[in-house]
């Protein structure tokens, strides 16, 4: 293979051992797609659309690219030069991150080495193919091709030329082409660490060429962005045109801090390919002149290429405490998801025995939270509602209590209600009178009549009262359980996802949690469904004392009520509860007693039927056996009414305890201690213990793949952090003197630079120095 030779004097003092190494490890970063991450230090061109950027790359590369006046960039070239002994070029594809996994592989697998570069026209164009351009409608394309050539006369020096900016569409540019070209160079611009190559044709006033103003967009200060100037040579000598583009070298028209560079491309139409002639035309043109003016340094493709390889030695050192730090921060992202993915587990026994270990530590963690005990981390602050959700106990006891709360308020299908008139009850509710609801009752007892005497009701009538009001249990006990299962859930996730690892956490679940909740649910609706059986489905039945005393209480507040209104009628007072002393005569007229009456006593002389009158009792007796009920069928509901109340009492505290104890406690309780239990990881069958604790063919290759991009980061930041005090590197962009515009060459490198700047006897430093802004003489 045959490379144009190029001059090496200048080249060997760039290409410092160290400064090999340092390129190099930046390189392998880019390589291996860190980039996707980390925006690394490179150099980009960048232009309007046939602006030469491509004979530049060709002119740097000593590669022959198969340029011509009508064809354009379709795709990121990325240009990586290297000093070797061996001589080669190795073309390939480098998939966006936008492809999917088959395109990826396919792309990936585009690798080639020439043997000569005539054969780079064609391969060429086989890449255009397997991206997809003009093939699948597509004229551009977003994915990188990578050409890599090495030499021993090769400079160090990696260059991303971008597709050339497009100003208007036309049949084989659609408008989503012109977005799509600009995306991307907006893309490689916006990268805060990439050296901006603005290619600006002299053939085209400069104000009017896109690339510009796109890079004063992404870098506005122009710390970043070094101009370049193409095809000097077809602006008519003396020429307004001329002097301006020699202005705009000079950096007075459009200022970047790295200033401007001008090449004479070669020319295509005339058919010149050779490079060596291009080199020697373009000396010659910048000998004669107007452009004689300009300093060598900042003419001619030689000095470009040793300019650009110190601008990018200089701009890793700068970015060098930036770029460990981001590194560092990917380093330890990849080995959080290395340690999320455990040990590797290749046998059964290390996945069983890798079970056990979360089976003790999930057991643990369960005890703990059933006890009450909230002494680990895993607990956090009862303040966060994580924290709270983490507490097993505490929610199931403030889920009982609530549970408790509500059924007592809401359990009874009929609610008594002293006012009568609309009134607002839950949906399971009916608000009735006392009244209406023995009315109720009367027409149950007539259609359910059987051979009981008058003022007595079939015992059934209770069952079946007893089963109306208890309706509400079943949907407000459902409802609880739902409740304590899913605090149990979030609890179990919890506690599952805090002992083992992401790659486990899905098989945990899948394969033992998630079917064991479901069991646990089943479970708890099945025991939920036979504590209500006996009050839906059975009879009435108590040996509670609670139900008599209640029963005989209601009878006492009954005839209470009834012999009320009669002593209060009877002795004309307000109410029973009045305490008044009062003196009666047989006619009943109240006067005010006499001074001896005390009121307290049975034996007071003034109370005699002689002297002031005396109580008609024959008539208050009377009175009170009068008010006794007389409807037997009344009666009889009044009776069924305060059995069915007595009885709900006594069922309904039966079935808070039963739910509480036998539902949510034994069955939880028992579950939970099963689930996941060491001596249930022992016994499980072998295939499951893979599936659970084995890892995927995707784990795997994640693991190999998290890995390798850990070594590669871990090495790329070792040698990053070697070269942080190396010497000879110094700062891109120096502040300039008065009148110097700073070539990315010491002044004692160029030729004659007295009309623009001063001489110095060297420019080399420490990093450390160039930081401070302090130079060495």
């Amino acid at each position: 293979m045959v490379l144009r030779q190029f001059s090496t004097s200048s080249l060997d003092a760039l290409c410092a051992e160290e400064h090999l190494e340092l390129l190099d490890s930046v390189d392998t970063l880019r390589l291996q797609g860190i980039s996707h991450y980390i925006s690394l230090p490179q150099i980009i061109v960048c232009g309007d659309q046939s602006s030469g950027k491509s004979s530049v790359l060709e002119a740097i590369s000593g590669v022959s690219f198969p340029v011509k006046s009508n064809l354009c960039t379709r795709f990121p070239t990325e240009l990586v030069l290297r000093k070797s002994p061996d001589i080669g070029v190795k073309v390939s594809i480098v998939p966006h991150h936008s492809r999917n996994h088959v395109e990826r592989d396919t792309l990936l697998r585009f690798h080639e080495e020439l043997q000569s570069f005539e054969g780079l026209p064609n391969l060429i164009e086989n890449a255009k193919a397997a991206m997809g351009i003009f093939t699948n409608g597509k004229a551009f394309s977003n994915d990188l091709l990578r050409v890599e050539v090495s030499g021993p006369d090769r400079p160090h020096l990696t260059i991303v030329d971008l597709p050339g900016l497009i100003h208007s569409e036309t049949k084989l540019q659609s408008a989503a082409d012109v977005a799509l070209v600009q995306d991307v160079v907006q893309s490689y611009m916006k990268q805060r660490r990439s050296i901006i190559l603005a290619v600006v044709s002299a053939k085209n006033d400069f104000a009017n060429q896109i690339v510009l103003r796109l890079a004063r967009e992404a870098d506005p200060s122009g710390q970043r962005t070094l101009g370049v100037i193409t095809k000097p040579d077809t602006l008519v000598e003396g020429s307004g045109s001329e002097l301006q583009f020699v202005s705009l070298a000079k950096n007075q028209e459009v200022s970047f801090r790295l200033g401007w560079h001008v090449l004479k491309n070669m020319d295509t139409e005339r058919g010149t390919s050779d490079l060596s002639v291009r080199g020697e035309e373009e000396a010659e043109f910048f000998s004669q002149g107007i452009w004689e003016d300009l300093p060598r340094a900042h003419v001619g493709i030689d000095t470009l290429r040793q300019r650009l390889s110190k601008l990018l030695l200089g701009q890793i050192a700068a970015e060098l405490p930036s770029l460990i730090h981001e590194i560092q921060s990917e380093i330890d992202k990849c080995a959080k998801r290395l340690e999320n993915l455990g040990e590797p587990r290749a046998t059964l026994k290390e996945q069983r025995s890798y079970l056990l270990h979360i089976s003790q530590c999930f057991q643990t963690l369960v005890r703990s939270g059933l006890d009450g005990s909230y002494n680990t981390s895993f607990f956090e602050s009862a303040h966060s509602e994580n924290g709270y959700n983490k507490r097993m106990r505490a929610v199931i006891q403030n889920l009982n209590e609530d549970f408790a709360q509500h059924i007592n308020e809401n359990g009874h299908y009929r609610r008594i209600s002293n006012t009568k008139g609309r009134r607002r009850t839950p949906d399971t509710q009916l608000c009735v009178t006392r009244e209406e609801y023995l009315q109720h009752i009367e027409m149950l007892l007539r259609r359910t009549r059987g051979r009981e005497l008058p003022g007595t009701f079939n015992p059934m009538i209770i069952n079946d009262l007893f089963k109306e009001q208890s309706q509400p249990w079943q949907k407000i006990a459902n409802s609880h359980v739902t409740k304590v299962w899913e605090a149990t859930k979030t609890f179990i996730y919890a506690a599952v996802a805090d002992v083992s690892d992401m790659a486990t956490l899905g098989a945990l679940l899948k394969e033992v949690v998630e079917p064991a909740l479901s069991d646990l649910l089943k479970n708890m609706e099945a025991r939920l469904t036979e504590l209500l059986e006996p009050h839906q489905g059975g009879h009435t039945i108590t040996y509670n004392h609670s139900f008599t005393e209640d029963l005989q209480k209601a009878r006492r507040d009954i005839m209470k009520d009834r012999f009320s209104g009669v002593l209060t009628d009877f002795f004309d007072v307000p109410n029973i509860t009045t305490s008044v002393d009062i003196y009666y005569k047989n006619n009943n007229q109240q006067e005010q007693p006499d001074q001896d009456y005390c009121g307290n006593c049975g034996n007071c002389n003034s109370y005699t039927s002689d002297s002031r009158g005396k109580f008609n009792l024959y008539m208050l007796l009377n009175s009170l056996l009068k008010s006794a009920e007389t409807d037997m069928i009344r009666y009889a509901a009044r009776e069924a009414l305060d059995c069915t109340l007595a009885y709900y009492k006594v069922a309904l505290k039966r079935f808070i305890d039963g739910v509480a104890t036998d539902v949510v406690e034994t069955i939880l309780t028992k579950s939970l201690n099963q689930l996941l239990s060491p001596i249930g990881v022992h016994d499980m069958p072998d295939a499951l213990v893979s599936r659970i604790a084995g890892e995927s063919k995707e784990n795997r290759d994640l693991r190999e793949q998290l890995s390798k991009k850990l070594e590669t980061l871990e090495n790329g930041s070792k040698t990053c952090r070697r070269f942080v005090n190396i010497q000879g590197i110094k700062d891109p962009a120096p502040e300039p003197d008065v009148g110097y515009v700073y070539s990315g060459l010491s002044p004692v490198e160029s030729k004659e630079t007295t009309r623009v700047g001063k001489k110095s006897k060297g420019n080399l430093s420490t990093y450390h120095d160039v930081k401070r802004g302090l130079h060495k003489e």
